[in-house]
């Protein structure tokens, strides 16, 4: 149990109000954010009321659903203006499946972000038609923009080649794959939403 000084402490944070927010603008119900969390609805209703203060690693589990860092809970209305930088050194590299050969590499462009509205990513194409590549899919729509070289990316049954300077745009709940269109080296930007 907590004493009241440390209840009014952590009550000022206003935390639970702020998951409520996060949640009702995704328009997800708690059910399916204790899905995304692994926590009961009948928890996260009562950490949103206010009847319950969330542990840090909780706290950090409905943090990543919603893309916001832990600062996001304690910090009060921004001042100033989200800015954030992610130096060239510092880019946070995700191979399309980790431990295994990859067909292309993400380096994040935008990770120091708390606030993400979309993820933006510089992308290097390892892999050239005639080696095997997976489709996958995510939820919302996906950007690419060929900044070198020939890309071609099948979405459904349907390859759509692009050169340098080409962007395309599309539903990337459709199963999607990249692949370098020739030997040469290829690399885009990619913006992902949703």
């Amino acid at each position: 149990m907590l004493s009241a000084t440390l209840q009014e402490g952590l009550t000022g944070y206003s935390i639970g109000a702020k998951i409520r927010s996060l949640r009702l603008k995704k328009k997800m119900g708690l059910v399916e954010l204790g899905l995304h969390t692994g926590l009961s609805p009948a928890m996260l209703s009562k950490i949103e009321r206010g009847r319950l203060f969330p542990t840090l690693p909780t706290l950090l589990r409905i943090a990543l659903v919603f893309s916001v860092g832990l600062d996001y809970f304690f910090t009060g209305g921004r001042e100033k203006p989200l800015v954030a930088i992610t130096r060239q050194d510092q880019r946070v590299v995700l191979p399309d499946r980790p431990g295994s050969e990859t067909t292309y590499r993400f380096a994040s462009l935008d990770y120091t972000a708390t606030e993400r509205r979309f993820n933006t990513y510089f992308a290097d194409f390892t892999a050239g038609r005639a080696e095997r590549h997976r489709p996958h899919s995510h939820a919302g729509v996906e950007f690419i923009f060929v900044l070198h070289g020939v890309l071609c990316v099948d979405i459904d049954d349907e390859t759509h080649t692009l050169q340098t300077g080409d962007s395309i745009y599309f539903d990337s709940t459709r199963p999607h794959a990249y692949s370098r269109g020739t030997a040469h080296a290829c690399s885009g930007l990619v913006v992902t939403s949703g």
